[in-house]
């Protein structure tokens, strides 16, 4: 059985409330605006870094080849369409001269290809680092010579830059395999990391980043399979990173799977924040231009709850029923 998407369920919201006609069109042609838009996500980085394996853990997918060894899989770049989420998985770069500066000319064509207003085609790059290497050479080289470049002037709000695979950056020591996180010698070596990143990205261009570190939980076969760390935090800063009209789109493509969500850090309430961001851009866009006030609740009772079955999954916890989702951004 087909699950129902987020915008079929708030266009059945909006039929079924007690509002003036006016206000009810005026919001369902709001959500006929949304289902138009699509966010366009590149993943890149060097060969092994772990792009398939990240996309198929935070969308539940697998479409997306995993490669085994050091034979790249994506031999061109991929466009996965899941719903109104596009996915542009790149090849890896590390594989000769040759091969990098093809790949490199098509990042580059696909970086300045435009819609037609005039906006960029791609909202968000996301270049995924290899944590279990200290040879970063050729992700500075992609980063600094050919993704940031080719961003236009939103440079900073288009570029995310994740560093995976954390729990092998020490060969595997100093990973605390039974809480799924890492041990205070390993905490502090990939905050280290970060920083270095961070610093070389900005020496050589100019660009702030905020890299960040997580472990998208994939083990070659034969190997036990280990749960992701930092999943809920990557899916929170891509969320955020993305324009406030798109957001929602997340919502029909997550991974529902509880388990994968659960281990972070506790810096923050990632799941809360990434629920809040989604649900305010949701009553932005949707009650524009309509006087609906404090009934918006009310309108989007199912919609609420789809929203809380999904993101609240992140949280690793039950958010229960639509108005304690609605209250969690309302009071």
């Amino acid at each position: 059985m087909k699950k129902e998407n987020i915008f079929e369920t708030m266009e059945r919201d909006i039929m079924e409330s007690d509002i003036k006609e006016a206000d009810k069109n005026k919001m369902l042609k709001n959500v006929m605006r949304l289902k138009e838009n699509k966010i366009n996500i590149m993943v890149t980085g060097a060969t092994g870094c772990g792009k398939s394996s990240t996309i198929n853990a935070l969308f539940d997918t697998e479409v997306a080849k995993v490669g085994v060894g050091v034979e790249p899989e994506t031999m061109e770049i991929e466009r996965y369409e899941l719903d109104n989420l596009i996915l542009w998985d790149t090849p890896g770069l590390g594989d000769g001269k040759e091969a990098d500066n093809r790949h490199a000319k098509n990042i580059i064509k696909k970086l300045n290809e435009y819609d037609s207003d005039g906006k960029a085609k791609i909202d968000l790059v996301l270049v995924i680092l290899d944590g279990s290497t200290r040879d970063l050479g050729t992700s500075y080289e992609l980063i600094n010579q050919v993704i940031i470049p080719n961003l236009g002037e939103e440079k900073e709000d288009r570029i995310l830059v994740a560093i995976n695979q954390a729990d092998v950056a020490m060969k595997g020591r100093y990973w605390n395999y039974e809480k799924n996180e890492p041990e205070a010698l390993l905490k502090r070596f990939l905050d280290e990391k970060i920083i270095s990143v961070r610093n070389r990205i900005y020496e050589g261009t100019g660009v702030r980043v905020e890299p960040i570190y997580y472990s998208a939980g994939f083990k070659e076969e034969g190997e036990k399979q280990c749960r992701p760390y930092n999943l809920s935090k990557l899916l929170y800063y891509i969320v955020r990173s993305t324009p406030s009209e798109k957001r929602m789109v997340y919502l029909n493509n997550l991974n529902e799977n509880e388990n994968i969500w659960k281990d972070n850090d506790d810096i923050l309430d990632y799941g809360r924040e990434t629920r809040e961001n989604i649900m305010e851009s949701i009553v932005k866009s949707v009650s524009e231009g309509a006087d609906v006030g404090g009934e918006i609740g009310a309108i989007f009772g199912r919609a609420g709850e789809v929203a809380g079955r999904v993101i609240g999954g992140v949280a690793g916890g039950v958010i229960g029923v639509a108005k304690s989702i609605w209250g969690a951004i309302f009071g």
